[in-house]
Order: structure tokens, then C-alpha cells, then sequence
């Protein structure tokens, strides 16, 4: 019976990696053809599909997009939506949790208000209408201030701090510290986790966002990475790429889907490169956010 047991689980094992591995190779297979894909050769690439085997080695499409101001300056505008829309996040969620982690009147009220913004909106329409008489239209902070707290990083850091012992809180009172001071100085630090979580759920919206501003910006001044992604991949726009082989130069010349996958590597690898640095942060975090209060 024991080695039934034994086998039946070494048998559990094989598939289960078995599946994993298929997984993997679905996600990397795709991102991994991208990147291959944005180096080929323009005669390569205008003659290829699909490929897992390098056919050749050119940076063309990189030149020709970085050469292109719109995509430089959409790339400093994500970045700018990403710093400062995370840091605003973070605070409000931060001082709203708190709130709502504490003892104060109506708690449960105000609490069963926040989950019903989850589940019911006003309307698009009625949302743009708040938009413009509060002055968000063409207006950069309008990618970060609509989605400035998330109802559910709200509760994961409010479970987070309800979590944390009172006998803490206790303490700093009666040595006379404010909510302020208490939140500061003794639930910040020790939310690190679960605002190492929360704040790479937040850069990660603000840096893929392109529902607000195909809204709320109708200039190309104020266009994100992500919309100018849209318009170039979903659209399919090729007058958006065709001025940007400089002075039709044949070393600059590149075939459209080349120069799509190139703008779509630029936009993925950021995200990628800082998830490691957070990572040890963010099971911690998920898995004490989700207790239930």
C-alpha cells in the first residue's frame, strides 16, 4: 500500500510539473517570438510570421523609435504617471485603511461604502462630466487623480493593519501620540510588506493605463506609452510609423509589425526588471492583507 502511495505521488509530481512547464512555455513562447521578432532584419521580417530561431540581428527598430520624440516624450510621461500616481496611492490608501482600521464612528458604514463603488458606477457619462468640472481634461494629473485608490488594495492594507496588535496603539497613547503620529511612526513601518504589494499593483495599473487617457486626454502632447501602444498595435496606425524612418534613410527602413514589437518590448521590460526587487515583499504582504477582519 505504501508503495502505491509512493508511486501515485511521484505520478501527482510528473504531471504537475508537466503542466507547469506547458504553462511557462505558453507565456514565454509569445514574449520570447516579440523579442526575436523586434531585432530581425527588415527583409526578414517582412517574410516572417512566426519564428523561434534567430534570422539574423538589426537594432533598426529601436533606432527608429527612440529617434521619434512622441514615444520619448510618452515614455516620460509614463514614468511620471507611475512616480507620482503610486506615491499619492499609496498615501491615500495608506491614511484611508488606517482610518478605517480604528475605532472611529460609522466605520462600518464608510467601510460598506468603499465595497460599493466595486460593484456600482455612476456612468461613463456622468464620470466625464465630474471629470471636466474638475478641470481633469487635457490635463496630465488626469492618468493618476481618477484612479488614485483602489477599493481593493483599500481593504487588503485596512485587513493589514487590523491585523496589527492594539496593545501597540495603547502604548504610543499613552505616551501621548496622535493618530497622525501613531500611524506614522508605528503601522507604516511595519506595513512595508503590504505596501511593497500594493504599491507594484498600483505602478503596474499606472504604467499599462490607457482607458483614462483615451478619455480624459484628446491632445497628443499629454499621450502616455500605453495609448500611443494602442494606436500603434490595436489601430494599426502605419502613418504613425512611416514618419518615423528619418529621411527614408534604407538603414532606417523597417517593416510595421518590426517596429510594433519593439514599442511593445520597451513598454513590458520596466515592469519586469522591478518585480524582482519586490518579490520577497509580496506573498508576505498578499497573505496577511487577505485576513479577514
Amino acid at each position: 500500500m505504501k508503495h502505491t502511495r509512493g508511486f501515485g505521488n511521484f505520478i501527482a509530481n510528473v504531471l504537475i510539473y508537466l503542466f507547469l512547464i506547458i504553462l511557462c512555455l505558453v507565456i514565454l513562447i509569445p514574449f520570447y517570438n516579440m523579442i526575436l521578432y523586434s531585432v530581425m532584419p527588415y527583409k526578414e521580417a517582412v517574410n516572417s510570421t512566426f519564428s523561434l530561431v534567430p534570422r539574423g540581428f538589426s537594432l533598426n527598430n529601436y533606432e527608429v523609435i527612440f529617434r521619434d520624440d512622441r514615444l520619448v516624450r510618452a515614455m516620460l510621461i509614463s514614468v511620471f504617471n507611475v512616480l507620482a500616481g503610486t506615491a499619492m496611492s499609496i498615501a491615500m490608501t495608506t491614511m484611508g485603511a488606517y482610518a478605517l482600521s480604528r475605532n472611529i464612528p460609522f466605520r462600518r458604514f464608510l467601510f460598506y461604502i468603499c465595497i460599493f463603488t466595486m460593484y456600482f458606477s455612476a456612468g461613463i457619462i456622468p464620470w466625464y462630466l465630474h471629470m471636466k468640472n474638475l478641470g481633469l481634461i487635457d490635463n496630465i494629473f488626469a492618468m493618476t487623480v481618477p484612479s488614485m485608490v483602489s477599493t481593493f488594495n483599500l481593504i487588503l492594507m485596512r485587513n493589514y493593519f487590523t491585523s496589527i496588535p492594539a496593545d501597540m496603539e495603547e502604548s504610543a497613547r499613552i505616551d501621548g501620540a496622535s493618530d497622525f503620529t501613531i500611524m506614522i511612526r508605528i503601522f507604516v513601518p511595519l506595513a512595508k510588506p503590504i505596501m511593497a504589494t500594493i504599491g507594484l499593483f498600483y505602478a503596474v495599473w499606472f504604467w499599462n493605463d490607457w482607458w483614462y487617457p483615451l478619455m480624459l486626454i484628446p491632445g497628443r502632447e499629454l499621450m502616455p506609452l500605453p495609448l500611443l501602444l494602442r494606436k500603434l498595435v490595436i489601430e494599426n496606425s502605419v502613418k504613425m510609423i512611416e514618419p518615423m524612418s528619418v529621411g527614408g534613410n534604407d538603414y532606417l527602413k523597417t517593416a510595421t509589425r518590426g517596429v510594433q514589437m519593439a514599442v511593445i518590448a520597451v513598454a513590458t521590460l520596466p515592469i519586469l526588471c522591478v518585480y524582482p526587487f519586490i518579490q520577497k515583499h509580496f506573498t508576505k504582504g498578499i497573505m496577511l492583507g487577505a485576513i479577514k477582519a
